[in-house]
């Protein structure tokens, strides 16, 4: 089973996968998504990490570390950020962090990704400022972007039918920019959010 969500606050993720583990559906990977797979259902504890690696053997290290403590790694890359484990050893406790400090700094982390995307784009969409890419006319005369000869004098059927064609094509004319700066505040936003939660849990 596949489910499209997005979570911020990791504490809200682990509750709902336990939730979906005990409904008889087990978190199996994460990509664009989550992908389940229907068992037996099962008080589950999933805690989540966010750590990310540039050499593959430190990564490996790192799983062999909880595994060896009694998680599995259930899903997460080397390079995804965020990494799953459910416990698998009863004689452990509930947790994957030492302390509150070390439980907090996932979001920091995370907030740190955040704030690197939002500041990638920044000279891109400068870039494409310079050299006309972004062009403000769409925005004040959308017209110029349907390129359909006579389209504006046709009526009823002969013009929906041909507007409706056409249109996709002159929002990837007029419009492909806009997903820059709406990147830039999401990353921003999404930045905030998360160092807002790391400054709650650091205590």
């Amino acid at each position: 089973m596949y489910k499209l969500k997005f979570f911020i606050d990791f504490e809200k993720e682990e509750q709902w996968l336990e939730q979906m583990a005990n409904e008889g559906y087990h978190l199996q990977n994460k990509f664009f998504g989550y992908h389940f797979r229907k068992g037996e259902p099962e008080k589950a504890t999933i805690k989540i990490d966010f750590r990310m690696f540039k050499k593959k053997e430190d990564f490996i290290d790192y799983c062999t570390m909880f595994e060896d403590g009694g998680w599995k790694h259930l899903a997460g890359t080397k390079s995804s950020g965020v990494q799953y484990f459910k416990k698998m050893d009863d004689t452990v406790g509930d947790e994957i962090f030492f302390d509150n400090h070390s439980k907090a700094a996932r979001y920091k982390r995370l907030a740190n990704m955040f704030f690197e995307l939002a500041i990638s784009y920044l000279p891109l969409l400068v870039v494409f400022y310079l050299i006309d890419i972004i062009d403000f006319k769409a925005l004040t005369n959308p017209q110029e972007f349907y390129f359909t000869p006579g389209l504006w004098d046709k009526t009823g059927i002969s013009f929906w039918s041909s507007f409706l064609f056409e249109t996709p094509f002159a929002l990837m004319r007029g419009y492909s920019w806009v997903f820059f700066p709406l990147a830039i505040i999401l990353f921003f936003f999404f930045g905030y959010r998360s160092n807002k939660l790391y400054l709650q849990n650091k205590s």
